[in-house]
């Protein structure tokens, strides 16, 4: 783990931030968008919601019938403008940090995100990939959640 290796991103959000941080905090929804490709299953998702609750949160490739998994501890907790916990997935050593922010602008939400403690340049190419998918899966669930509502 390297604690100066950050992945950031930046993605807008067609919904309000009560919205897109519920849907970081609500277990069904998080079920709906946090996998790692538009064709994989989020098989658990448990959120204890306060300052040193925990989240953990698994993600199936049919494919390979392989589980790739983690959790982690609530650091941060400011509805609806900051979220943030430690990460450690299952299968490796090293505390991660995963910190969003959330920014209301023109009705729609711009989220900050940062990842902390990546291990190396490939490591950090590989959860880009991986979180642009998974923002890709949020959008959807947003859109559908909207759609509902």
């Amino acid at each position: 783990m390297n604690p100066d290796m950050k992945l950031r991103i930046e993605r807008i959000f067609e919904a309000p931030p009560e919205a897109v941080f519920d849907a970081w905090t609500n277990e069904e929804v998080l079920r709906r968008w946090f996998h790692a490709e538009h064709d994989w299953e989020t098989t658990e998702a448990e959120v204890d919601l306060r300052v040193g609750g925990t989240v953990r949160l698994v993600m199936r490739d049919p494919h390979k019938d392989a589980e790739y998994g983690g959790a982690g501890r609530y650091t941060e907790i400011d509805r609806p403008r900051r979220l943030a916990y430690t990460w450690e997935w299952d299968d490796r050593e090293g505390q991660q940090l995963i910190e969003i922010d959330f920014e209301e602008v023109d009705g729609g939400t711009t989220v900050h995100f940062t990842h902390t403690g990546l291990v190396d340049e490939e490591d950090l190419r590989s959860h880009e990939d991986g979180w642009t998918k998974c923002f890709d899966s949020l959008d959807r669930a947003l859109a559908e959640i909207a759609r509902r509502s």
